[in-house]
C-alpha cells in the first residue's frame, strides 16, 4: 500500500441515534464492497478513548468522581489532548499505510457540544480543533441525524453519563449544533429515525456514489 493514502471515514450524531450499530455494520461491509484497494485494511476507532491515553480521559470525561469532574473549558481541553493523541497515535499513521479507517466521533462532536452545548467560543473551538488535529479533515463525515425526543426514548432504560445527564437545553442546543455543522461543513445528513436497515443502506450508497472510481 505504499505511496496510496487512506480514507478517513466519520460517524456523528447525538446519542441513541445508531452509530454503534451503523459503525459495526460499516466495519463489516466496507473491506468487501469493492471501494477499499486491494491489502488495505480497516482500523475501527472512538473518540474519547482510542488510545491508551484516550481511556483514561474518557473516563474522567464520562464517568468523572464528582470532585474531579471538569469543568467546561477543562472538558474542551481534555477532548482536545485526547484528539491530538488519537490522530498522532492511530489516525495518520493508518492514512499513511494506505489504511482506511472509521471513527465514531470526531472534531465536529466537539464543536456540538462544548460550541453549542457548553456554548463556548466556537472560533476558539475551530483554533484548537486545528492543533489537535493538525489540519486533518475526514473524507466523509456521516452525520445519523434523530429527533431529540426519539433520542431520550431509545435510551430510556440506559444510564446517562456526565454529558448526557447536562438537561434538556444543553441536549437541544448539541442536536441543533450538530444540523448546523452538518450543512456547513459538507456532510452527508442520514434521516436515523428509519428502521437500521435502512440507515445501513443509504450510508452505503453515500460511499458506493462517493468513493467509486473517478467519484
Amino acid at each position: 500500500m505504499s505511496g496510496m493514502r487512506g480514507r478517513f471515514l466519520v460517524m456523528e450524531g447525538i446519542d441513541g441515534c445508531g452509530k454503534t450499530t451503523q459503525m459495526q455494520r460499516l466495519a463489516e461491509w466496507l473491506p468487501g464492497s469493492g471501494l477499499m484497494p486491494s491489502g488495505a485494511q480497516l482500523v475501527q476507532t472512538r473518540e474519547p478513548g482510542g488510545t491508551p491515553l484516550g481511556q483514561a480521559l474518557r473516563q474522567l470525561l464520562l464517568h468523572p468522581p464528582e470532585a474531579v469532574a471538569p469543568g467546561p473549558v477543562a472538558e474542551l481541553l481534555l477532548y482536545a489532548a485526547d484528539r491530538a493523541q488519537h490522530v498522532d497515535q492511530v489516525i495518520r499513521p493508518a492514512l499513511a499505510r494506505g489504511d482506511w479507517v472509521i471513527s465514531d466521533r470526531f472534531a465536529g462532536s466537539t464543536l456540538a457540544y462544548q460550541g453549542y452545548g457548553r456554548e463556548l467560543n466556537r472560533e476558539l473551538i475551530v483554533q484548537l480543533e486545528q492543533i489537535a488535529t493538525t489540519g486533518l479533515q475526514p473524507d466523509a463525515t456521516f452525520l445519523l441525524d434523530l429527533p431529540l425526543a426519539v433520542s431520550q426514548a431509545r435510551r430510556a432504560d440506559q444510564a446517562n453519563d456526565r454529558i448526557e445527564a447536562a438537561g434538556q437545553a444543553f441536549l437541544q442546543r448539541v442536536s441543533e449544533g450538530f444540523r448546523v455543522l452538518a450543512a456547513g461543513r459538507g456532510w452527508w445528513c442520514i434521516d436515523a429515525d428509519q428502521v437500521p436497515d435502512a440507515v445501513t443502506a443509504q450510508i452505503r450508497d453515500r460511499l458506493q456514489r462517493g468513493f467509486s472510481e473517478g467519484g
